[in-house]
C-alpha cells in the first residue's frame, strides 16, 4: 500500500459504534472502497463519512463527490472554503483507495476471481471532559480487508501492528519514516481533539439555540396497582441537560419521594430527555394534575394540564367505542336518508321524462 496511514473498519451498511460514558465523546472518520460497482442503490465504489459521538456529520461518495454537511450546526458554522478543501481531499482519497484496493487483491491473490472486495479505513479519537477538561483517551488509526484487520497503529509506541502477514511489506514501509508515524500520533492526539472539541463547542452553540422542552402529560393503569393510575410528565427536546420537573395537584408538586424518575437521557439528536411518573387513585381524575418544566431556555415555566384521560383505561375505551358506535350509526341514517331521497328523485325524473314523451 501507498503512504497515507489511515484506519479501516469493516462495516459496509452499519457503523462502528463507540460505548461511551455520559461525558465521552468521539470523532471518527471512516472511509469505504469496493474493488468494483455493485450497482445498487446507496452503496458506491468509495465513500467517506464523518462520525460526532456516532452521529453522521459530513459525507462523501463517488457519484457527487462533493463533501457535504449532515448537520444543521455544520452547515451554519463551517465555512464555504471548509467544504471545498474537505472535497479535494475527498477525491484524493478516494484515488489513493482505487490504487491500494487493487494492491491489496493482488496481495491476498484475489485478483482472478469476480467477488467483491472491500477496503476500510478508519480513523480519530476519543476524549473525556467530566471535570470540565478535555482529557484525550485514545486515537484509533487502523485499515480493514474483507471484514477482517489488516493494519492498525499504535499510538503508545508509534509504530504500525500487521496482524496478517500481507500487511507485513505496508508496516515495514511506513514504520522506516519515523516523520509519518510521527504525524499520526500528533494528528490522534492533538489536531483530532481540536476538532472534536470545536465540534461539541458548534453543536453546543446550536442546541442553545434550538432546545426548548417539548412536554407531555399523560396516564396509563398502574401496572401494579388495578385501581390506580401511572401519570407521567414527559419533556424532550432540551438542551442543556440541566432541567426542572414536577408533577403538581391542585398547583402543588408532589414530593419527590412519591415520584419515579428515567433520570436525564439523552436522545439520538444530541438533546435530552427527562420524565416523572407518580402514582395516583383512579377516582383522582378529577382532580386538577398537571406538569410544571422549567428551563433556562424558557422565559417562563411550562404548564400542562393533563386532561384526565387514560390511554389503555376500559371506562375511556368503552367511552371510545360508544362514540364510534354514534358515529357508524349516523352515518348509517344518513346513507339511508340519501338512498331515499336518490330513489325519490329518480323516480320524479321519470315521471318528467315520460310526460315530456307524450307532449
Amino acid at each position: 500500500m501507498g503512504a497515507a496511514p489511515a484506519v479501516c473498519v469493516v462495516f459496509l451498511s452499519g457503523v462502528v459504534v463507540s460505548v461511551l460514558g455520559g461525558d465521552q465523546h468521539s470523532l471518527y472518520y471512516i472511509y469505504t472502497a469496493l474493488s468494483k460497482d455493485v450497482a445498487l442503490p446507496g452503496i458506491y465504489e468509495f465513500t467517506a463519512l464523518g462520525l460526532l459521538d456516532d452521529r453522521e456529520i459530513d459525507y462523501y461518495n463517488s457519484k457527487e463527490q462533493v463533501k457535504v454537511p449532515k448537520q444543521d450546526w455544520m452547515k451554519e458554522k463551517m465555512q464555504p472554503d471548509y467544504w471545498d478543501k474537505g472535497t479535494q481531499s475527498r477525491k484524493s482519497k478516494e484515488q489513493w483507495f482505487k490504487v491500494n484496493v487493487d494492491i491489496l487483491m493482488q496481495r491476498m491473490r484475489h485478483t482472478n476471481n469476480t467477488n467483491l472486495h472491500v477496503l476500510q479505513w478508519r480513523h480519530g479519537c476519543e476524549i473525556d471532559e467530566a471535570d470540565g477538561n478535555v482529557r484525550f483517551l485514545r486515537g484509533i488509526d487502523e485499515y480493514s480487508y474483507d471484514g477482517s484487520d489488516f493494519l492498525s497503529f499504535d499510538d503508545e509506541n508509534m509504530r504500525w501492528i500487521a496482524p496478517v502477514p500481507e500487511a507485513l511489506p505496508t508496516k515495514r514501509k511506513w514504520d522506516e519514516v519515523p516523520i509519518l508515524n510521527q504525524y499520526t500520533k500528533g494528528y490522534l492526539e492533538k489536531e483530532c481533539v481540536d476538532w472534536l472539541t470545536k465540534f461539541m463547542e458548534y453543536r453546543k452553540e446550536s442546541l442553545r439555540n434550538h432546545s426548548k422542552p417539548d412536554v407531555h402529560a399523560f396516564a396509563k393503569k398502574s401496572p401494579t396497582n388495578s385501581g390506580r393510575l401511572t401519570l407521567t410528565c414527559l419533556a424532550t427536546g432540551f438542551y442543556p441537560k440541566d432541567m426542572v420537573v414536577s408533577v403538581r395537584r391542585l398547583h402543588t408538586s408532589l414530593p419527590e419521594h412519591l415520584l419515579t424518575s428515567s433520570g436525564v437521557r439523552p436522545n439520538d439528536d444530541g438533546t435530552y430527555q427527562l420524565r416523572k411518573s407518580a402514582e395516583i387513585q383512579e377516582d383522582e381524575r378529577e382532580a386538577e394534575y398537571d406538569c410544571y418544566v422549567n428551563h433556562i431556555t424558557l422565559k417562563e415555566p411550562v404548564i400542562k394540564k393533563w386532561d384526565k384521560k387514560c390511554s389503555d383505561c376500559q371506562s375511556d375505551l368503552n367511552a371510545g367505542l360508544g362514540l364510534v358506535r354514534k358515529i357508524t350509526v349516523g352515518v348509517t341514517v344518513v346513507l339511508l336518508l340519501l338512498d331515499l331521497l336518490g330513489g325519490i328523485i329518480f323516480v320524479l325524473k321519470k315521471m318528467q321524462i315520460t310526460g315530456n314523451s307524450r307532449n
